[in-house]
């Protein structure tokens, strides 16, 4: 009989001991044209991240030019008094940069990462972007024909078409939030480079900005690098521009965008709530993740798990604008799909889920759950200078404080259970919720009607 030869293992790694870890807190300064410079020293991590935050919110655009912003901001990297789009474009690859722009209710952001060593070179081309961008007309009017070409795929998916009609529904007309971030056909068709240099010039300036630096800079004399590249862009002070306060209407009730042969129907649920200046934003984040931030939350569990109507369903919170006078907002929202002969079924069931929510409350296990996967995870979130310069800008941009996102986790891990009942409850109260569904109305009208959780109006998609 062959004897059997033996096999040695490696031994199984073993755990280590866990080391303690915080948020990066950024250290703060101006340059002398006025911008604000937050950097954060982050050793091993080549790759540098630099986000640039501009004063220029979509409320700011002229009337009937929605869109312009996001024009303006795809721009910045198509030429400058130095480079032409062609050139520019060349430059950043020859650096190993890449650079992307967008514009939202706060303001318009520029990402830059590049590696340490091509830092210089980097900051540079930003800087000439900030400073003097050519915005010709040719090029203004490649991405005004590129934006017209967008528009009709967006509308034909259902979750930007849902997204849509939320806002339309949920803020006045007179409200730039009520209308798309990036303009309708109607509004950027009339965009043209006269209309971009207009903007650039009433709202980019560097007293109004702020530039937020992150990445291993051992070595890196960051003050002159800073000096000679964004220290070069000049402008004029600016006034406090007055910020209107948000104002919703979330009556409930349930709006069906008409698409006649629908195999599924699209979920948009939502409302306004606080934003993250409020003190019941960490209790909101950790009894809205028990609700629906993942796999193993109360909305899968039923509708994903036990009765196989969608693929998943999630709940989110989303801020507009922020403001610590309290008159900012976030979006409160369930999102997800499921086929179209369940809509009805499913939505009876969330609304089931939400006041079994209201009248039992959160266990302690999906509490310490949420704590786990909300807390426990940081450090791996923030592995990348790109996610810790994101959050830096994101704070700067909802006019927090650099050490909030520390403090944030740290008031995650002390909420508890009735903390995040309350305050997912009052987040998405069963009789105060508007409710978006894209799909056959023909299927779908009367089932969902027969619920009663709202009255119920049927629009055609574009």
């Amino acid at each position: 009989m062959t004897e059997l030869a033996t096999m040695e293992f490696h031994p199984r790694p073993q755990a280590g001991e866990a080391k303690p870890w915080a948020f990066p807190a950024p250290e703060r300064g101006t340059l002398d044209n006025g911008l604000t410079v937050l950097r954060c020293h982050r050793p091993g991590q080549q790759v540098v991240a630099v986000e640039v935050v501009l004063d220029a919110p979509l409320e700011a655009e002229p009337e009937d030019l929605d869109g312009v912003a996001t024009i303006m901001a795809r721009a910045f990297s198509e030429g400058t008094d130095k480079h032409s789009a062609e050139e520019f474009a060349a430059e950043l690859e020859r650096c190993g940069a890449t650079l992307d722009a967008h514009a939202d209710h706060p303001g318009v952001r520029l990402s830059l990462e590049v590696p340490a060593s091509r830092l210089a070179k980097g900051l540079g081309l930003v800087a000439d972007a900030l400073r003097a961008p050519a915005f010709a007309d040719s090029e203004i009017e490649r991405l005004v024909r590129n934006r017209l070409d967008e528009i009709p795929h967006e509308l034909a998916n259902p979750s930007r078409r849902a997204a849509k009609e939320l806002a339309k529904e949920l803020f006045p007309a007179s409200a730039r939030m009520s209308r798309p971030r990036q303009g309708t056909e109607e509004t950027v068709a009339r965009i043209d480079s006269a209309a971009v240099r207009g903007f650039y010039e009433k709202h980019v300036r560097p007293a109004t900005a702020t530039a937020v630096v992150v990445g291993d800079l051992t070595g890196v004399d960051l003050d002159a690098l800073l000096a000679d590249t964004l220290g070069a862009w000049t402008g004029s002070q600016a006034q406090p521009r007055p910020v209107p306060p948000v104002v919703a209407d979330d009556t409930g009730r349930v709006v069906i965008v008409d698409r006649p042969g629908a195999v599924q129907t699209q979920l948009l649920i939502g409302r306004t709530g606080p934003d993250r200046h409020d003190r019941v934003w960490p209790a909101q984040v950790l009894g809205t993740y028990c609700l629906g931030g993942t796999l193993t939350s109360r909305l899968d569990r039923v509708l994903r798990e036990e009765k196989g109507y969608t693929y998943g369903v999630r709940a989110f919170g989303q801020v507009l604008r922020s403001a610590p006078d309290g008159t900012g907002a976030s979006m409160l929202a369930v999102s997800g799909s499921v086929d179209t002969p369940n809509t009805g079924p499913a939505l009876d069931d969330l609304w089931t889920v939400l006041r079994t929510l209201a009248a039992e409350g959160l266990t302690d296990e999906e509490r310490d759950v949420a704590v786990q996967n909300l807390v426990g995870v940081a450090p791996l979130k923030y592995e990348t200078a790109a996610a810790v310069a994101s959050t830096l800008a994101d704070q700067v941009e909802q006019h927090l404080p650099d050490h909030y996102q520390a403090d944030l986790y740290r008031q995650l891990a002390a909420t508890d259970t009735v903390e995040a009942t309350a305050a997912v409850v009052n987040a998405f109260p069963v009789d105060r919720l508007v409710t978006v569904l894209v799909g056959d109305a023909a299927q779908i009208k009367a089932p969902v009607e027969a619920l009663g959780i709202g009255e119920v109006t049927v629009v055609t998609a574009e």
